[in-house]
């Protein structure tokens, strides 16, 4: 394992955690999409099958057994322990729409058609796009809190450091995987502006130039959401 896969495992670590931290000290869920973790927990779900069928490291279980239980853990709190806090009504994005095109990808595109296979191939798709209704639940509400700032930037480079990961394992393994590789690229671009605005102007920026049309107008809102392992890869 490369430092930039470790780094980039512990940036994504960080982020749940932070996000955890949030809901659990603050005891309210306010800002936060319950479907975005809802896709999140699916994503782990479907990608760590293969803890049934195969064991590669203490390293490679352990993180996966911590991705999915914090992904349940937060649903969790959301939708039942902190239910009341939800701000349902801002959560409106059409999920259906992620999930059933990512579906049909994955049984087009894949490397191996097998219910594992397809499985993980889906859980690589469908995390490329599963923060788009944390972002439209911003674009409704025309802010976010600094901490969920802070979640989305740990999510951002976690992404980051595993494109640069990809890269040195093509050059110094030969190891070439498109689909993540692809995957990947699209979840990076959706946190670009978001990375700029959060270097340049720190924790304290509150809104971000991601642009939705609502109503007829354009708003601004500040962007504020892994991959783990791909699977054995």
């Amino acid at each position: 394992m490369n430092i930039f896969r470790l780094t980039g495992d512990l940036s994504h670590l960080a982020a749940i955690i932070i996000l955890l931290l949030k809901i659990w000290k603050t005891r309210s869920c306010a800002g936060i999409s319950g479907k975005s973790q809802v896709l999140f927990a699916l994503v782990f779900t479907t990608r760590y099958l293969d803890l049934l069928t195969s064991f590669i490291s203490l390293y490679n279980t352990t993180m996966k057994i911590i991705y999915i239980g914090c992904s349940y853990a937060t649903v969790y709190l959301i939708y039942m322990k902190f239910k009341a806090t939800y701000d349902g009504n801002h959560d409106t994005f059409r999920v259906e729409f992620l999930v059933v095109p990512v579906g049909g990808l994955a049984f087009l595109v894949n490397h191996d058609f097998s219910p594992l296979e397809i499985l993980w191939t889906f859980s690589i798709y469908l995390e490329s796009v599963a923060i788009l209704p944390q972002l439209f639940m911003i674009s409704k509400t025309g802010e976010a809190e600094t901490i969920t700032t802070h979640y989305l930037f740990f999510l951002g480079l976690y992404r980051a450091l595993y494109l640069i990961n990809w890269i040195w394992r093509f050059y110094f393994e030969g190891f070439f995987d498109m689909i993540a590789i692809v995957a990947g690229v699209v979840q990076t671009i959706l946190y670009c502006d978001f990375f700029y605005l959060y270097v340049t102007k720190g924790e304290c920026c509150w809104y971000f130039s991601f642009h939705f049309y609502q109503t007829g107008r354009q708003s601004s809102y500040i962007h504020v959401h892994d991959e783990p392992f791909n699977s054995n890869r």
